[in-house]
């Protein structure tokens, strides 16, 4: 099953490419934000002066909430992510992303890389998360053309 899709209801690209690209077995996200449809984004407060509070925590839980839904549509789960890819706006930010990472995933989750970038495409934006699933089992179950063989 090779497939590229957009995800309805998710935020619609800033680009021409796909949520998730499904290669064999193996899912592909592309970096995902906090940005809802309506292209509002989760952790950003303003107050009556204009002035943006950003929320590194929620930010990063929308993010990681945000792939936990576009994996499903292909049949996976946070579980199967074999790797991911973080990019912070600022390092002094790592610690509450790490805090809420860590409600998600152990030591047992996925390898990760953590780096910081200069910007990232909105100004309200703290953090981007790429990932690379693997599909389980059920979803790539073989066909009769190609029996699945038996432990040796």
């Amino acid at each position: 099953m090779d497939q590229a899709r957009v995800v309805a209801g998710k935020a619609t690209p800033r680009g021409r490419f796909p949520h998730v690209r499904v290669a064999g077995d193996f899912v592909f996200v592309s970096g995902t934000s906090s940005r809802l449809p309506d292209n509002t984004f989760v952790g950003v407060e303003t107050d009556e002066m204009g002035t943006a509070n950003l929320d590194i925590r929620a930010q990063t839980r929308a993010v990681i909430e945000n792939l936990r839904d576009l994996l499903a549509d292909v049949g996976a789960g946070l579980s199967d992510i074999v790797q991911l890819t973080t990019y912070l706006v600022s390092m002094n930010d790592f610690g509450g992303y790490n805090e809420v990472y860590g409600r998600f995933f152990d030591e047992s989750g996925p390898t990760r890389t953590t780096v910081a970038v200069h910007q990232l495409p909105h100004p309200h934006l703290l953090i981007e998360i790429q990932a690379m699933a693997h599909l389980p089992r059920a979803a790539t179950a073989p066909t009769a053309a190609s029996p699945e063989k038996e432990p040796s």
